[in-house]
């Protein structure tokens, strides 16, 4: 089964029941965000089971950030050993015995991961990693059960991605009316750099227009009003469908237009002179291109001295967790907690 949510535009999806195994079947609804430019984009949430090794395939931006080489599948597939895949979008499970059976579990879909007790076939009566995901208005829950003896790195390594991944959405999710804007500076996002302040931007979405201000960044666009800075809009270059200039009852318009997973969203904004706006939309097409050739969702990974180090934006905390061999600890610059086994 697979629960499965993407990134620049999203896959279309129906459920479906395929020898015995849960599954959740794509209709490859794709996007500009795959191999040269057009093809299927990042799967943030999915449910999926019995696919072609090619359907589980890293995306861009897509990373692994470790695998478990002795899992079983205990809700699912009980008594099925197995090897779990952790990336930064998303988890996949492979049978051992059938790469066909398989299963993809997108962050977007998780609701909460818990510790609890379980019943394997392979290890009897022992702790597993209950994952609770939703998608299409029904519930869905996973039993993972790590094989090896007396190891947190399941609990510790997905615990620590997944709220990562939850509190890193300024990345990939449309913001409106946010806390962003600070003294009329934008507030950055690790690892973002302003590329242009753009003032005297009107946004056309009332009758009389607001005039504020672009900051055009590697990784969104931001408007805010120049008479209240809570009247703002974060549109990371992910949701963004398409960059046009069209004729409006202002005259010619930027048109900014967002993905359907994000609300559809049609933002329109209007520069003087007509020169300047043509250098904008320029720029905001260019960038977005070079971004969608490899999209940032938020975590970075970077491997030292057989020490796995995964870095996680939450908002303005910083988060970091360390996988040498079979241990695992978690930290954060709230407070400082740590689990190794």
């Amino acid at each position: 089964m697979c629960v499965c949510s993407g990134s620049v535009t999203w896959w279309k999806y129906s459920i479906s029941r395929s020898w015995g195994c849960r599954s959740l079947m794509l209709d490859p609804a794709c996007s500009p965000m795959g191999k040269g430019g057009k093809g299927k984009r990042c799967n943030r949430s999915i449910l999926h089971s019995h696919f072609a090794n090619s359907t589980l395939e890293l995306r861009r931006g897509e990373f692994r950030i470790d695998r478990l080489n002795s899992v079983e599948d205990t809700k699912g597939n009980n008594g099925d050993r197995g090897e779990l895949i952790v990336t930064n979008l998303r988890l996949i499970w492979l049978c051992h015995k059938s790469k066909k059976t398989n299963l993809s579990i997108g962050y977007n879909c998780v609701i909460s991961i818990n510790i609890r007790t379980t019943d394997s076939r392979l290890k009897g009566k022992t702790q597993a990693l209950f994952v609770l995901t939703k998608f299409n208005g029904s519930r869905f829950e996973f039993v993972f059960t790590n094989l090896v003896k007396n190891s947190p790195r399941l609990f510790t390594t997905v615990q620590a991605v997944f709220r990562a991944y939850d509190t890193s959405k300024l990345y990939r999710d449309l913001k409106l009316r946010g806390a962003i804007i600070k003294e009329k500076q934008l507030v950055m996002l690790p690892k973002e750099q302003t590329y242009n302040k753009v003032n005297g931007v009107w946004n056309l979405s009332a009758d009389q227009g607001n005039l504020g201000t672009f900051f055009i960044t590697n990784i969104r666009l931001v408007w805010h009003a120049n008479l209240a800075e809570n009247f703002n809009v974060s549109i990371p270059y992910l949701q963004l469908k398409s960059v046009k200039i069209r004729e409006s009852k202002f005259g010619a318009a930027l048109v900014l237009e967002t993905t359907p997973r994000c609300g559809g969203y049609i933002l329109g904004f209007r520069l003087d002179p007509a020169e300047r706006m043509q250098e904008v939309f320029k720029e905001i097409s260019s960038l977005h291109q070079v971004y969608s050739m490899n999209p940032m969702f938020g975590i970075d990974f970077s491997v030292e001295e057989k020490v796995r180090s995964c870095h996680a934006y939450v908002g303005l905390v910083y988060i970091k967790f360390s996988l040498p061999l079979f241990a695992a600890s978690v930290s954060a610059r709230i407070e400082g907690t740590s689990q190794d086994g």
